[in-house]
């Protein structure tokens, strides 16, 4: 991967230990994505300086602790699921709480689907980025993600609506419809 421009998120000096990925990833110097578990660890969230908790998620329950702003967006994780109506509002969130030099943990119940689907919303309003752009950068950050196709579809209009073009489709394959940026990753689990 080539080194972003200046606008783009800063990476992470060293990659995190192995295993650790499904714990907490760092996207930004400001943006973090976990699953429920790691939301809920008083000592995550603090070695990290969390001061916002995004809770993606309408099954896992936050221990709330002070001085920490928890804010809750209840959608689950179907592809019917309407998540665009949350991508302007978290990722204007996101941007205010590092405007103030503080730092977001958004997270799901695993940290793969719903956190990340409006982790990319953010870096594409906020970073400029193109959603496949957005989606390689984080994948290199948190390799556990994948937004369901319902998602993926919301993301789509939502690129088209920040930059008037796209650089995902949804393409129909063996498997169904799937975003194609995954087209070579199916194709290599099909018999031939």
């Amino acid at each position: 991967m080539t080194t972003p421009p200046s606008s783009h998120p800063t990476p992470l000096l060293r990659p995190p230990p192995p295993g650790f990925i499904h714990g907490l990833s760092q996207i930004t110097s400001s943006l973090y994505i976990s699953n429920g578990v790691a939301a809920n660890s008083k000592l995550i969230l603090s070695s990290n300086r969390i001061t916002t908790v995004i809770n993606v998620s309408v099954e896992v329950v936050n221990t709330f602790f002070e001085d920490i702003q928890y804010i809750q967006v209840p959608v689950s994780d179907s592809p019917t699921s309407r998540l665009y109506d949350f991508f302007d509002p978290i990722a204007d969130h996101i941007h205010n709480v590092e405007m103030k030099q503080g730092r977001t943990l958004l997270h799901c119940a695993a940290g793969v689907s719903r956190s990340a689907a409006l982790c990319l919303a953010y870096l594409m309003k906020y970073h400029d980025m193109t959603l496949v752009d957005a989606h390689s950068w984080a994948k290199s950050c948190r390799p556990i993600i994948r937004p369901n196709n319902g998602f993926w579809e919301q993301l789509i209009h939502y690129e088209f609506k920040l930059f008037s073009k796209n650089t995902v489709q949804m393409i129909n394959t063996p498997v169904g419809m799937i975003p194609d940026l995954y087209e070579k990753e199916v194709r290599l689990m099909l018999p031939n």
